[in-house]
């Protein structure tokens, strides 16, 4: 569901020196906020399903955070020139788009649960619970199509072990999302028209059944995106290869100081270069033939 391990070389997860710790402990949260999903989904069917509601706001809030550190890495390995995304998709739709919009979904799914949890402890409210059911489809909207995004990942060379490994995290955070979106529309259309279900009623077991199952596939994702990190920073040789587009490359020589970033600085530059062609002023092409003639 998060985009973890960037096939970039000039990720940041951290310092220089603490780099592979930073990007283990990325992805090691992202598998402990899915056990914490997970366990919040559980203890649905216990007699404190309250108490699920609040392990359901932890495990969105690690998430969140994941996100977002995966979205700071992402930008930091480019010095957050956001201009750099003209020169390759990539960046943008899986770098920047996936930890962002995945980022907004968690929000939108936090905030879900949290007026939920509100609407229990102090009462009813049907606009509130309405925005929380909207917002419960709303957030897996986000996480499927950050899924989709992830998967726009091209490759000019790489093994079959390398692409074995992508795709066992790409396919387990696809269906994770899509189980979720399955079981926010379910839920939300079970309880169309009931007017005496409020709180945590709203609840169904459609949607905790898939959410269930739902977070089982993310936290699939979630360590086989661990066992990827592993294979990538031990094993020499097995890495992701870079991904196509001219961003790291004339990021490289902005830093030398070869190339301007901005576009404007090209446009300007081949024009001072194209030599003027005008004429200079009082003469005509029809008198300087008849002078050369005569």
């Amino acid at each position: 569901m998060v985009k973890l391990a960037s096939a970039r070389e000039i990720r940041q997860y951290g310092p220089r020196l603490s780099r592979k710790r930073s990007e283990y402990m990325n992805a090691g949260l992202y598998v402990f906020a899915t056990v914490v999903l997970l366990m919040g989904f559980l203890a649905q069917f216990s007699r404190e399903p309250k108490s699920g509601l609040v392990l359901l706001l932890i495990g969105f809030a690690l998430i969140l955070a994941v996100n977002l550190h995966d979205l700071v890495a992402h930008l930091a390995g480019v010095d957050y020139r956001f201009s750099l995304m003209e020169f390759d998709n990539q960046l943008a739709l899986v770098e920047f788009a996936v930890p962002f919009v995945q980022s907004l979904g968690c929000l939108l799914s936090f905030l879900g649960i949290l007026f939920l949890f509100i609407l229990e402890e102090k009462g009813i409210g049907y606009r509130l619970e309405n925005h929380a059911l909207n917002l419960l489809i709303a957030g897996p909207v986000l996480w499927l199509i950050g899924s989709i995004h992830n998967a726009c990942q091209i490759y000019e060379r790489s093994d079959g072990h390398v692409q074995i490994l992508q795709e066992s995290v790409h396919i387990p955070f696809l269906l994770g999302s899509l189980l979720f979106v399955v079981g926010a529309i379910v839920n939300r259309s079970e309880h169309t028209g009931w007017f005496d279900r409020h709180g945590l009623m709203l609840l169904g077991r459609t949607w905790t059944w898939l959410g269930i199952f739902g977070s089982v596939f993310l936290f699939i994702g979630g360590l086989m995106n661990v066992v990827k990190v592993f294979k990538m920073q031990q094993i020499d040789g097995l890495r992701l290869e870079k991904l196509r587009g001219g961003a790291q490359e004339r990021l490289v020589r902005v830093r030398e100081g070869q190339v301007p970033l901005i576009i404007e600085d090209n446009l300007s530059t081949r024009k001072r270069q194209v030599p003027d062609t005008r004429l200079p002023v009082g003469s005509t092409p029809y008198k300087d033939v008849l002078v050369g003639n005569n």
